[in-house]
């Protein structure tokens, strides 16, 4: 293992500009998944506050049968919770919030409606309850904040997708780096390795060499990226936090260490697969 090993070495050192071009590309591929996985991860966190502040309130006519209409949007797929709130409880809960309503309601009465109050599984979903909602009778309006949680969702919707687009692009680059730079390795080494088939040595002897070379590319890679993105995104968090507190930036380590851990071992998973195709593929067209 140890002459595979000096091998690896040799190598790298004997192809560094294209070492150098594959361990850059890997890094910067590894650097943006990990920072798109921790986007994601806090988008979805912010979803997930959205999820259990967002309410579609549905606002009745008087005489509707409010319990017949809690029964029937209990029924709905999309809606985990529902209550009726009675135009009563609605004023005390006004009335709580600004006390001068309460000298309004004894001039002209009570003009708070009785409230259907829903929340949703998901808040993608709050549009379709409310336009759902708002076509049964008795009915008089709907709110659910249309104003912020449509542009919201479609923001962050939007970024995880372009984010994950790139990425992609990034791993396939990676991954074509590494195939060009075995088979520049093994070119090298072409009369080597003719020597060493005609002595009767394995596809699997002259393939280690290359293989542990793309390993250790994918370790050096994934090592930088952590030692650039760890304290990056503690730095980035920290600002956040400052600056905009309503966000629920992601800081717990039992947390984030899964998926900074993911990022490392996906730099080793992209070294060594892409070397042992590239391998294989050299010595297929040898043959």
């Amino acid at each position: 293992m140890s002459y595979h090993f000096r091998q690896a070495l040799v190598a790298m050192r004997g192809n560094f500009t294209a070492t150098l071009a594959t361990l850059m590309t890997m890094t910067l591929t590894l650097l943006m998944l990990g920072f798109v996985l921790l986007l994601t991860l806090n988008v979805n966190r912010t979803l997930e506050q959205l999820e259990s502040q967002v309410e579609v309130a549905a606002f009745l006519n008087t005489g509707t049968d409010g319990a017949a209409l809690l029964r029937q949007v209990q029924g709905f797929p999309q809606v985990r919770e529902a209550r009726l709130v009675s135009s009563e409880q609605v004023l005390e809960e006004m009335t709580r919030d600004s006390p001068y309503a309460r000298d309004a309601v004894a001039l002209v009465g009570n003009p708070f409606p009785t409230t259907l109050r829903m929340r949703v599984g998901r808040v993608e979903d709050s549009r379709v309850v409310a336009s759902a909602v708002a076509r049964l009778p008795g009915v008089q309006d709907v709110e659910y904040g249309a104003g912020y949680v449509d542009p919201t969702v479609r923001a962050l919707t939007a970024i995880r997708a372009a984010g994950y687009g790139l990425v992609g692009l990034l791993l396939l680059g990676t991954l074509f780096n590494i195939l060009n730079a075995v088979r520049v390795a093994m070119y090298a080494r072409r009369n080597e390795i003719s020597v060493m088939r005609l002595l009767g040595a394995t596809r699997g002897f002259i393939r280690m060499p290359h293989v542990i070379e793309g390993v250790l590319l994918g370790v050096l890679a994934g090592a930088v990226a952590l030692a650039i993105l760890t304290p990056a995104y503690f730095g980035l968090a920290r600002r956040v936090q400052l600056l905009a507190p309503v966000f629920p930036v992601v800081t717990d380590p039992a947390t984030l260490t899964p998926i900074l851990g993911g990022v490392a071992l996906l730099g080793i998973t992209i070294g060594l697969l892409g070397s042992l195709f590239a391998s294989r593929r050299y010595l297929q067209e040898l043959e």
